[in-house]
């Protein structure tokens, strides 16, 4: 019982220390701090679709045919095997159309395959050596930038020098002066947009390739507009 008393006075007695602890920061001021940064990305995921089609004069042209076809052209445009992959594929279904007679489209396989460009260029390239006849669609599907990360970095010091130089004239403003920086946090996820990238279904019209809208006029000819990536961070600093 005596233990216990003890313990308890012990407990009461730190309490109260912690209590009368003086406050290392009595005065503070919150600041958010915000930055962006455009990029032009050098990463293009492009997703191209193949189908087998019937040829005048010739019959069936077989997806191997085509697939292999397809290779060449990519490998005479530039593209290395490793910007390359499989991204669906789907055989022809030939029971489905002698049982239930539906359209004849289900007599043709199809494969997609998704390339990864380093510019519109060669997304030009590639595109005018393409078999129209065989090319179904032709999306972008996404768009990155290889030091993506690093920029992300930039741009939160960024911000964080945006949210100093705040707080510095609004204290400045009071008659105080800045101290240390007590706390340092992200107001929510980091804000990665691709400014005018949409998905390019429909980039072929009647299989007719044409320019599009995803493009941007530069000096050095046709790019892909920029992506933007933004930063908001919120730094508590105390005032001496």
């Amino acid at each position: 019982m005596k233990q216990i008393i003890t313990l308890v006075i012990a407990l009461l007695l730190t309490t109260g220390l912690l209590a009368q602890a003086p406050n290392p920061f009595p005065k503070t001021i919150s600041v958010n701090g915000s930055a962006d940064m455009e990029i032009i990305p050098d990463e293009i995921y492009v997703v191209v679709t193949l189908k087998e089609y019937e040829k005048k004069g010739t019959g069936k042209i077989e997806l191997e045919k085509i697939k292999t076809d397809f290779l060449a052209t990519c490998k005479n445009a530039g593209l290395p095997d490793s910007a390359i992959t499989i991204a669906s594929y789907e055989g022809a279904n030939p029971r489905s159309w002698l049982s239930k007679r539906k359209s004849k489209d289900e007599l043709y396989g199809s494969i997609a395959y998704q390339i990864k460009f380093s510019n519109s260029r060669k997304i030009d390239e590639l595109v005018n050596k393409l078999d129209d006849d065989a090319t179904q669609s032709f999306d972008v599907v996404r768009v990155s930038h290889s030091k993506i990360q690093e920029y992300r970095k930039q741009v939160k010091i960024m911000a964080i020098k945006a949210a100093k130089e705040k707080a510095t004239y609004l204290t400045e403003a009071v008659g105080e002066t800045l101290g240390v920086a007590v706390t340092i946090s992200e107001n929510g996820p980091d804000n990665i947009q691709s400014l005018g990238i949409n998905n390019t279904r429909g980039f072929f019209e009647n299989v007719s390739y044409k320019p599009s809208i995803s493009y941007k006029s530069e000096d050095a000819g046709i790019d892909f507009k920029k992506i933007k990536i933004t930063m908001d961070i919120n730094v508590v600093f105390a005032l001496k």
